[in-house]
């Protein structure tokens, strides 16, 4: 019996594989996504993005840390907060989006197919599910995206000593938690659960954070987080995690190469991500896989294989929902000589959703120091802003950086609350190599935080004016 044919065959229904299958069908192609998992959405939806930054929300709500501004910080919306009050919010969230995927893919006429897909050749895969099936197809996107990596001398048993997978499914919050790696993941869970009042100690072998952020950002960040009890231990390295029995309990010791040695409820182990690409018996279909499982790529997402794209967290850096969508939908457009195929831009914004929330884009200071631009910056305050008093927010900040001379907006850097919707309005105008004369003379609605981008264009003009 000959396999089943298609024009494009999406292994993976994540953001890059949603939009990617929905393109294709959308041109007239006869196209088949394959999940192996039991719903649709891949890890974003199942224990990624979406559960990641509903568990965010329900914590803030029932901490009642948004309202303790004007009630105090003893304020609760709930006294006893347990880990089902959360858990019950985000199965909510995940089955909507579930329910809105289903309902996109099926009113574009992809053809969904459950089961894990190998390679049988460079343009057959095999399907096992409750048989095995093969499909045949003309092109390919891969977007199986990643699963945390764990390190070899670390045993994950997703009760102590957790991932960024099974730390969802705990089944009570716990006391205390040491938090192995402090990129955006580690730093986000472990604000999280310092808002719920857990003992939080971060280990992290590197000094400085997030490199990619702007650092007078970073350290505000850490001052706050430093404020709500997370203990830093940083330029440190854990060594080996013990999980012990202490009077019936189950309890770990982390070891560090300085010799300290903590006690904690749970280990979080966020040490990154190991990339999918190693599970699909790759080499039968000639493409190359590197050693944390990524496929290389060329601009048009295509692989070493001409017909074969990959896109999403698969191919690694930025590795985020929001470039892999559109990586997703320029693959599929480029594979069938669409006319709208494009190169994505550089120009895209970074959200971080920790307790109080990070959000970026455009060049940092440290960025534009490196390549010897001269530049002036702006700030505006949230508690100058009366968005900001009613929000009772007085620790956001919104950050713009200015090309002296030209007066271009290069960058924009936010920490506080709306920060990462905050942002599109300096993506914008950088995109359209916009100054800050649009943002000094712009009528932004009152009250609202839109309003920093005046305050923030305003002080970087005081400033260019004393110098120039």
């Amino acid at each position: 019996m000959e396999p089943s044919h298609f024009d494009l065959i999406v292994i993976g229904s994540g953001p890059a594989g949603q939009r990617a299958a929905i393109s294709a069908a959308k041109l007239g192609k006869k196209v088949a996504l394959i999940e192996r998992m039991r719903e649709l959405g891949g890890v974003c939806v199942a224990t990624g993005t979406i559960p990641s930054k509903t568990m965010r929300e329900a914590v803030l709500h029932f901490s009642g840390m948004r309202q303790r501004a004007f009630y105090g910080a003893s304020y609760r919306i709930k006294k006893d907060i347990t880990a089902e009050d959360i858990r019950q919010r985000m199965r909510m969230v995940m089955e909507r989006e579930w329910t809105v995927i289903r309902n996109q893919l099926t009113r574009n006429s992809v053809d969904v197919i459950p089961g894990t897909a190998k390679f049988k050749d460079a343009h057959t895969v095999t399907i096992a599910h409750n048989e095995i099936q093969e499909l045949h197809a003309d092109y390919f996107v891969i977007a199986v995206g990643t699963r945390p990596y764990i390190p070899p001398y670390l045993t994950h048993d997703g009760k102590v000593v957790l991932n960024a997978d099974s730390i969802l499914e705990i089944p009570e919050i716990p006391n205390s938690m040491v938090c192995l790696g402090a990129g955006v993941i580690g730093l986000e869970y472990a604000s999280i659960f310092a808002a719920l009042e857990v003992e939080v100690t971060v280990v992290d072998s590197s000094k400085k954070l997030l490199k990619f952020v702007d650092q007078e950002i970073v350290e505000s960040l850490i001052y706050q987080l430093r404020q709500m009890g997370v203990r830093f231990l940083l330029g440190d390295k854990e060594t080996k995690v013990e999980v012990v029995n202490h009077k019936g309990q189950q309890l770990a010791h982390t070891l560090l190469a300085s010799g300290k040695d903590i006690g904690s409820d749970v280990v979080l182990c966020s040490s990154g991500r190991q990339a999918n690409g190693d599970t699909l018996d790759a080499d039968k279909a000639g493409l190359t896989v590197d050693k944390r499982g990524r496929l290389l790529v060329d601009k048009f997402y295509r692989t070493n294989v001409k017909h074969i794209y990959a896109c999403g967290d698969v191919v690694g850096f930025p590795a985020l929902a929001s470039t892999s969508m559109e990586q997703g939908r320029q693959a599929a457009l480029h594979a069938f000589d669409a006319a709208d195929a494009s190169v994505i831009p550089d120009i895209y914004p970074f959200g971080i959703y920790t307790i109080p929330e990070i959000s970026t884009v455009g060049a940092t200071e440290e960025q534009l120091a490196q390549k010897g631009i001269q530049y002036k910056t702006g700030i505006a305050r949230y508690s100058e802003i009366a968005r900001g008093q009613i929000l009772g927010d007085d620790t956001g900040i919104l950050k713009i950086i200015v090309e002296r001379g030209t007066r271009k907006l290069l960058g924009v850097h936010s920490i506080g609350t709306g920060a990462s919707e905050l942002i599109h309005i300096g993506q914008a105008v950088i995109a359209f190599n916009g100054t800050i004369d649009y943002l000094i003379n712009a009528v932004f609605n009152y009250p609202t935080l839109a309003e920093c981008y005046k305050t923030a264009a305003l002080d970087a003009h005081n400033r260019l004016a004393r110098v120039d």
